[in-house]
């Protein structure tokens, strides 16, 4: 007998891509914090911690005391304590934060509040920082905030603005609104998918809508006997996580457990819910991949037992993803299935060629074709008549290893040599190639393209469009 020894299971994908800083959000209500220091930056950060609740003890000589630093004091938001910092009684202070002169200053203060456990920023010199503060949008008590390790606050402040034109003010009622109906939620609904449905609803409409238009009541009836067993087939795009739908975002920030392609990127699964489970379950050709079977008998079990499952394809899931298998296995289970569109490679290439796939001058049809059958061939049942048409848009997805023979079959039946052809790899990812061949050229200048990447070839008149716009307009210089 036989043995084949089973294959170690690939490393799972982190969920969450190494952080430079920790972000937390810190509860300062009726806690003392010291200052030191009066300046201008002093007077900022004093205004930002009172803001707070927080009882701002400012240690700083009267000479020191800026304008705003003492419109403070006279509103009462911080109290003044003359002096220097060093004279402070540093016990039960929850935070300290000092504008400090220079770096032996800085360091000393940094050293006196760690020697109690005090957390310590330093105004404008990261490397006596325990904490940075960062850019803030306030919709309270809904907050955002965003921080660069202290490495470019600029930038900080522009993806702040960028933040603040997105929100609209009135998600700090809705805010407001979820805290106070939180409780009624908890109390009258199920935890897990009639919860769920919920606040995913009040959440939506808290971007479309005015909280006084809110029905909480008939959002709870209708959450209630919500079942969470489901699967969503979503499709994530060539790669860049901007061709991700809005749909499909949803989709992802909802699902209890993510069934992945290995060509999903990275950059697209940071979008997902972080408390859903991640499992990888690609296949690619030439190498050891999940088997169909098994992707289908986890997906039914996870949905009978209650999950949310999103089985996320690269691309379209309906176009060469299998999804007609598995809607046929789900729907056979019993099992609740949607599918989310997403933007196939083929799109994403001609936006990169900025050529139309049917430009009306040479191209009045496109066509997807499979480069790739189960034997790692070309298909036996190809219509090579049909697809030596120069005048019809052929895309061949996963045709790397099968280009030599592809070629061969077109010119066999009558496709010009010349026809222009377009072999890319890693579309909208980094590393993206693109070459311009031709029919006769092309099995040589595969070789610039790395077969272990994902490849799509493009064949017909409209590809070399563009190339010959190009020429006209040099001709006529």
């Amino acid at each position: 007998m036989h043995i084949v020894p089973r294959q170690p299971s690939p490393a799972p994908r982190p969920r969450l891509a190494p952080l430079a800083v920790l972000p937390v959000f810190y509860r300062l209500a009726g806690k003392r914090v010291l200052l030191a220091g009066g300046s201008e930056a002093a007077a900022w950060k004093a205004e930002l911690l009172a803001a707070t609740g927080a009882k701002v003890e400012v240690h700083a000589r009267p000479a020191e005391l800026c304008e705003e630093m003492t419109a403070l004091a006279e509103t009462g938001q911080v109290r003044l304590v003359p002096g220097h910092w060093s004279a402070a009684d540093w016990q039960d202070y929850a935070m300290a934060v000092g504008d400090c002169e220079d770096e032996a200053e800085a360091a000393a203060f940094a050293a006196a509040a760690r020697r109690l456990g005090v957390p310590v920023n330093v105004i404008d010199k990261p490397d006596f920082c325990d904490f940075q503060f960062g850019s803030v949008v306030n919709r309270s008590p809904l907050v955002v905030g965003i921080s660069t390790s202290g490495a470019a606050p600029i930038l900080g402040q522009a993806v702040r603005q960028r933040i603040e034109t997105m929100l609209p003010a009135t998600l700090s009622e809705w805010a407001g609104l979820a805290r106070r109906v939180r409780q009624r939620a908890t109390d009258l609904l199920q935890p897990g998918a009639e919860r769920r449905r919920f606040w995913q609803r009040l959440a939506d409409e808290a971007f479309r809508t005015s909280p006084e238009h809110a029905k909480i009541d008939d959002w709870i009836n209708q959450a209630r006997g919500a079942q969470g067993g489901g699967v969503t087939l979503v499709g994530a795009g060539p790669g860049d996580a901007e061709f991700l739908t809005i749909k499909a975002l949803r989709a992802l920030q909802a699902a209890d457990v993510i069934l992945f392609d290995d060509l999903v990127s990275d950059e697209v699964l940071e979008l997902a819910r972080r408390e859903a489970k991640r499992i990888l379950v690609g296949k690619r050709g030439g190498r050891e991949s999940c088997r169909q079977e098994d992707i289908n008998r986890t997906m039914i079990a996870l949905a009978k037992a209650g999950r949310h499952v999103v089985r996320l394809k690269s691309g379209d899931p309906m176009i060469f993803g299998r999804a007609g298998e598995e809607i046929a296995e789900l729907e056979a289970a019993g099992v609740a299935v949607n599918v989310v569109p997403g933007i196939t490679t083929a799109l994403a290439l001609a936006s990169e060629l900025k050529l139309s796939l049917t430009h009306r001058d040479c191209a009045q049809s496109v066509r997807f074709v499979t480069g790739h059958a189960r034997n790692g061939q070309l298909p036996e049942n190809f219509d090579w008549p049909a697809l030596s048409d120069s005048s019809t848009t052929h895309i061949y997805y996963m045709a790397g290893r099968t280009c030599s023979t592809l070629v061969d079959g077109l010119l066999r039946h009558g496709m010009p040599a010349q026809t222009p052809m377009v072999l890319a790899s890693n579309i909208s990812r980094p590393g993206q190639v693109i070459v311009h061949s031709s029919l006769a050229d092309a099995p040589s200048d595969m070789a610039q393209l790395d077969l272990s990447q994902p490849i799509i070839i493009a064949i017909g008149a409209a590809m070399g469009l563009r190339q010959s716009l190009e020429v006209e307009r040099v001709l006529a210089l």
